[in-house]
């Protein structure tokens, strides 16, 4: 043994090391890796930045192994016979012994001084041959299918395929174009028996409605008889499918993805948050997507919140300040708009004046809130508490998106406490004037026309016609949660950033922007917020749970800064079930 052997031998190996945290060394394409124990082949070539192909793979569901397109080549240390001493490198590296044949990297886990090739003669032929099986029966319908600019087996074909096929036989014909959930088309034909989306609804939606029947290349996707694809998560389906098998019927044929622009952001219909990735071209959107978010909503999203962005494009969308003319609205510039609104809130006591708030709000919209009353002098400031059933999973029963923000920046465990009492401060008439922040108070309050037409005044924030504006002195065209910048706090805590996708229209102005004019036009003084990063400096230099941020630090993940003792259901059922399968 060379004396660069015997040194090594005397120091702690590199196999030692690594157990000491918990790790395993492997050797990914002739580079040594520490990866954590019991870590799937494919995610560790996926942390030493090498993505091995795969089909029927998601880091989120079970391993079945049945695509075979992730294949590898491992090596291991060679056995020794008694009384051989291990051979090593200069590192302290046991040599490895390479294995002939090929193994699946979605299904086989890592071992200490385990060796992996995700590139050579025998991986790329094994590859090639099992693109060519998936191809034989697969329509050459790429120019019409939807998942053209996202189709895996597309971009697999071109790096790892034949170019050309052996194949001239007739291809087996399956079901197209077939309605098997009210959002959702199967095309037969293009599925390649992946299974992802049996393995979704059976282990994340607990509704185990798909299956495969038939045998061989007659093997069919199918809904259970009886029954339907209308679980209320059933377009992750979609997400997951890597061809153009199962498509959306809200998104078909309505745009090429190439040409959409992709802006990270957040849900706002319900407390937990979900990351979702907004599609748009020219203005408009087209599409939503859940973005992948291991602390709040894994990779998926409810079918639900992801569809409820049409209501954006409604003929009913404010794009003007209106105010009352009689019994009708006529529209009018903002400068005129927030000298009504000052003069009419200049014109009442404090005690008169009560403001209520939306829990869909960003926390610098809170904040500005939080600072009109504090201008205007007004103790009456609440929210509107929105509530109904959870379902178990991302759904939750708070379906105000920012709840935990408002109680961070109004400093109550109750932002919803004094509703009932501006209720009845209208109907008696001690409360005159009123201003509304993105809340029809008719439909989700509790308030009636009766009421409202008590007030002296009523200025109500909204982007859609409602029945409180019917009766409001002034409206003031907002703009929806796509439309903006700003922060909320999930239900468990976490601070989390809100992007803007699209433009509001032209004479809609940012909430954040209402609030700060209308403060400047009641004070006739300036007021420091020049742009929604300075309004979070100013909640980071006020509030201690802000205290040291900026809104670029909260980042595309965001970050905790509370501890509400709340677990999202669907991470919570994730990770018991992950952990079962390791």
């Amino acid at each position: 043994m060379s004396d660069t052997l015997s040194a090594t031998a005397e120091l702690q190996l590199p196999k030692d090391l690594a157990a000491e945290i918990g790790m395993v060394n492997v050797q990914i394409d002739g580079v040594w890796q520490r990866v954590p124990k019991n870590t799937r082949i494919i995610e560790a070539c996926r942390q030493a930045g090498t993505i091995v192909p795969h089909y029927c793979y998601h880091p989120k569901l079970s391993s079945p192994g049945s695509c075979r397109m992730c294949y590898v080549q491992i090596g291991l240390s060679p056995r020794t016979v008694p009384g051989q001493e291990t051979q090593r490198d200069a590192n302290g590296y046991e040599l490895i012994s390479w294995i002939p044949r090929p193994v699946i990297a979605c299904a086989n886990t890592v071992s200490e001084n385990m060796g992996i090739r995700t590139s050579g003669e025998l991986i790329e032929k094994c590859r090639e041959g099992v693109l060519e099986f998936l191809l034989i029966n697969h329509p050459l319908d790429c120019p019409i299918c939807d998942q053209a600019g996202e189709c895996r087996l597309q971009e697999h074909s071109v790096e790892h395929g034949r170019g050309f096929s052996r194949f001239g036989e007739m291809k087996v014909k399956k079901p197209k174009n077939v309605e098997i959930g009210p959002r959702i088309r199967l095309d037969d034909e293009r599925c390649i028996l992946c299974g992802r989306c049996i393995r979704f609804m059976n282990e994340v939606a607990g509704e185990p409605v798909l299956g495969f029947t038939r045998r061989g290349t007659h093997t069919t996707l199918t809904v259970h008889p009886d029954r339907l694809l209308d679980s209320n998560y059933s377009l992750n389906t979609v997400d997951i499918c890597p061809v153009g098998a199962l498509t959306s019927n809200d998104f078909r044929f309505q745009m090429r993805v190439w040409f959409l622009k992709e802006t990270p952001t957040l849900d706002v219909n319900c407390g937990t948050g979900t990351n979702i990735t907004v599609w748009t071209r020219a203005n408009k959107i087209h599409r939503i997507t859940p973005r992948q978010n291991n602390e709040v909503n894994s990779c998926w999203m409810p079918d639900s919140h992801r569809l409820n962005f049409h209501a954006l494009d409604s003929v009913a969308r404010f794009t003007e300040p209106l105010a009352k003319d009689g019994a009708q609205h006529a529209p009018l510039g903002w400068p005129e708009a927030l000298a009504i609104a000052a003069a009419k809130l200049t014109a009442h006591k404090p005690e008169q004046i009560a403001i209520i708030a939306s829990g869909r709000m960003t926390n610098e919209e809170l904040f500005l809130t939080r600072t009109l009353a504090a201008t205007i002098g007004t103790a009456h400031l609440s929210l509107v508490p929105r509530c109904a059933a959870a379902d178990a999973l991302l759904v939750a029963a708070d379906r105000n998106p920012n709840t935990t923000g408002a109680k961070l920046i109004f400093q109550t465990d109750d932002p919803c406490a004094q509703l009932d009492a501006i209720r009845n401060g209208v109907r008696a008439g001690s409360i005159k004037t009123l201003i509304v922040l993105g809340e029809d108070l008719v439909t989700d309050a509790g308030f009636h026309f009766e009421d409202l037409a008590k007030l002296d005044f009523l200025v109500q924030s909204h982007i859609l016609a409602n029945p409180t504006a019917l009766a409001a002195h002034l409206v003031l065209p907002a703009a929806s949660f796509v439309e903006k910048h700003g922060s909320m706090v999930n239900l468990s805590g976490r601070l989390q950033r809100l992007n803007r996708a699209v433009d509001p229209p032209p004479h809609a102005h940012d909430d954040w922007e209402i609030l700060r004019d209308l403060i400047r036009a009641i004070t006739g003084k300036p007021i420091e917020a020049r742009n929604i990063a300075e309004v979070f400096n100013s909640i980071a230099a006020t509030l201690p749970a802000f205290h040291g941020l900026t809104l670029t630090q909260i980042g595309l993940l965001g970050i905790p800064i509370v501890d509400t003792g709340y677990q999202i259901p669907l991470l919570a059922k994730e990770h018991a079930r992950l952990a079962g399968d390791c």
